[in-house]
Order: structure tokens, then C-alpha cells, then sequence
């Protein structure tokens, strides 16, 4: 990680100098005496954070600065900065910043963070380089008394899509879709409680036996197919980490699901997971090559 950032060599040398002496500052006021990040000390204000990432945290903070603010599109900043935008404004502020003090020895060791918007930020070393989402790290391991500050370059976005947006998206999840409005889920899923859905697609569900889909999606099984749909989903944000740690979960449809691993794959319920961590805004998507069924009562 060293040979990849300088530590603070211009823009936080009075911080740092502080730092070696003992005199480390909040979160807040280290960055607003750096001079760098008036674009994002203003933002916090005017999202109401100013006085949580002043408290005693331990925060990790991926702090863009003014040039990166500046990367947005004409008139974005000025358009957050409006009252009636404050919820959006706090949801991207928030998502730059992650409980608990993770240094960068730390950050290049792991493949994401949970951030306290909710969602996940990816994390890798990409050609000598650490990104975070699409941002890169210039600087790291800012000391600050309740955490510490990574400097990026850009501004990193959290996903404003709800569940069904972010599967309408993706292209391959129409039979779901259609199954979903047909069992009546689709409000919610698109509604404010973090869920966790085992997606199948096209494929999967082209797997099943012959005119299968065709007879669930008929009025008189929308009960049949609800109960199957909601075997595929748990509540709150449950990323793969977690999935594989706890090894199983309790769905919406009653019933638990195994996750496992074999030969390097994950899989719930015998359905191999293709891609985890697809983040909404209201949740977290893993895509699956299988349907799984709930326990016949």
C-alpha cells in the first residue's frame, strides 16, 4: 500500500505533523482545516452529519475531494445542497463512510465494507491501484481521534434502484418478475425494509419441468407460487460473507436455507450462487442458477 499512496505528503502535512505529536482532531475539523474538502464539510452540513461524524465513532471515512465533487455533472452539488434533497444527500454522504477504524493495511485486504448508507462498497487492488467503487485511494491512513480518513478522487453513488428496478436492469430476470407481479410482491419488494433475495433467472427458471411456470402463474396457484417466491428471500441486508458465516437463514416463506460450499462454490439449497452483492436500495441481490423450492408441509 505504500508504494501505491503517499501519506499525506501535501494536502495533510500540518495535519500529519499534528498527528506525530499527538494533536489529532475529529473527523470534521481535520478535514475542513486541510482545505480540501469545502465542497464536503458544506454537504455535511446541509445534510445534518456534522455533529454524528464528530462523535466518538470510530468512522472510516473515503473523503472525496472539492476537484472530485467537481467531477459531477454541472449543477449536481448545487442541487443536493437543497433542502428538500437532504435524505439523497445524507444517503451519499453516508455511503463514504464506514463504522470502525479500518486502516490500509486493512482496506487492501478485503473485497468490500458495509458502509452506514446500508449498501456495500466494492473494494480492490486494480493495477497497482485501490479503488474504491470506481474512486481511487490518493490517500490514506489520516489519524483522526475518533477514526481515520482516506482521501479518493471521485465521488462514489450508492444504488437509488429498489429491488425490481435493479432486476429490471439487469435483463435476464423476467420470469421472476412476472412471477413476482403475479403473487402480488412486487410492492414489496420495491417498499423501504431491507430484504435479501436468492434471484433466479430466465435460465433457472427454464430449468423447472415443462409448462411448470405456465401453471403457477395462474390465479388460482398465486398462493402455490408466493410461498415460492418468498422462499427466496430473507429480511435485511445479508451480503455473502455473512451468508456463508451463518450457513443458513430463515426466509419470508417460513422455512430455512443451507448455504454451503463445494469445490470453491457457494450454493443455497443446491442452487449454485453465480454472483453475489448486487446492491438496491432497499437490499442486496444474489443471482442463482436454480429455483429453489420450499419443504413440502
Amino acid at each position: 500500500m505504500k508504494k501505491i499512496v503517499s501519506f499525506a505528503v501535501a494536502t495533510f502535512m500540518s495535519v500529519a505533523s499534528m498527528s506525530a505529536f499527538g494533536f489529532e482532531k475529529n473527523i470534521v475539523d481535520t478535514a475542513v482545516e486541510a482545505g480540501k474538502f469545502k465542497t464536503l464539510a458544506a454537504a455535511l452540513g446541509a445534510a445534518g452529519l456534522v455533529d454524528a461524524v464528530k462523535g466518538p465513532g470510530p468512522f472510516t471515512v473515503f473523503a472525496p475531494t472539492d476537484e472530485a465533487f467537481a467531477k459531477l455533472p454541472k449543477g449536481t452539488v448545487e442541487t443536493l445542497l437543497k433542502p428538500e434533497n437532504k435524505e439523497k444527500l445524507k444517503a451519499i454522504l453516508t455511503y463514504h463512510v464506514v463504522p470502525g477504524k479500518v486502516m490500509a493495511k486493512d482496506v487492501v485486504g478485503i473485497k468490500g465494507a458495509k458502509s452506514l448508507n446500508g449498501q456495500r462498497i466494492d473494494v480492490k487492488v486494480d493495477g497497482g491501484k485501490v479503488m474504491v467503487d470506481g474512486a481511487q485511494v490518493v490517500t490514506t491512513d489520516i489519524a483522526c481521534t475518533n477514526g481515520v480518513i482516506h482521501v479518493i478522487d471521485s465521488v462514489i453513488l450508492p444504488s437509488e434502484d429498489n429491488i425490481p428496478t435493479v432486476a429490471t436492469k439487469a435483463g435476464k430476470f423476467g420470469t421472476l418478475l412476472a412471477a413476482a407481479k403475479a403473487a402480488g410482491l412486487v410492492d414489496a419488494l420495491s417498499g423501504d425494509k431491507a430484504l435479501t433475495v436468492f434471484a433466479p433467472t430466465d435460465d433457472a427458471f427454464a430449468k423447472l419441468p415443462k409448462d411448470t411456470v405456465a401453471t403457477l402463474l395462474k390465479p388460482e396457484n398465486k398462493d402455490k407460487l408466493k410461498a415460492i417466491l418468498l422462499f427466496h428471500v430473507v429480511e435485511g441486508r445479508v451480503y455473502s460473507e455473512d451468508a456463508l458465516a451463518a450457513k443458513s437463514a430463515a426466509t419470508l416463506q417460513g422455512s430455512k436455507v443451507e448455504i454451503t460450499v463445494k469445490d470453491g462454490a457457494a450454493y443455497v439449497n443446491g442452487a449454485k450462487i453465480l454472483a453475489t452483492d448486487v446492491d438496491a436500495s432497499n437490499g442486496v441481490i444474489h443471482i442463482i442458477d436454480s429455483v429453489i423450492l420450499p419443504p413440502a408441509k
